[in-house]
């Protein structure tokens, strides 16, 4: 065997690769920043913000307000934590697409355009969190 091959295998054996670890926590952190940030501006302006979520024609905008800040919130913290990441980013996957829908569906405008994929596009790096879980530096991990 090569020196390369048995570090793997030593590694594989050990459980860790420290590199895919802090690659997992990194993009956990840089994913849920934008949650956390668009939640924190919602609580900043809630009456800004309903009147835009009124103009995009949704009923109960004040619930709407209040689902859509603690999905954000709580959803990004609990990313940025790794507690519970599968269920938080298969959340935040769907209110993702649902927000894609319902507030960037006129897609011949160009900013519409490009903040419907945006959505999607992160919907498909969440979709990722949920695929493979949160890593070794998280709460998940330390519970097993």
């Amino acid at each position: 065997m090569s020196q390369y091959t048995d570090a793997n295998a030593v590694q594989s054996l050990a459980g860790t690769n420290t590199t895919a670890d802090v690659t997992s926590l990194v993009g956990r952190i840089l994913i849920a920043v934008i949650f956390l940030l668009s939640g924190l501006s919602k609580l900043a302006a809630p009456t800004a913000t309903i009147g835009y979520i009124t103009s995009a024609g949704l009923p109960l905008p004040q619930v709407a307000l209040a689902i859509s800040v603690i999905i954000e919130v709580g959803g990004s913290i609990a990313l940025i934590t790794g507690y519970q990441t599968k269920w938080a980013a298969g959340i935040l996957a769907v209110f993702t697409i649902v927000a894609a829908l319902a507030f960037h569906n006129h897609l011949a405008d160009q900013n519409q355009f490009i903040n419907f994929f945006k959505n999607i596009s992160m919907t498909g790096g969440l979709l990722q969190v949920v695929a493979f879980g949160a890593g070794r530096f998280s709460l998940d991990a330390r519970r097993r």
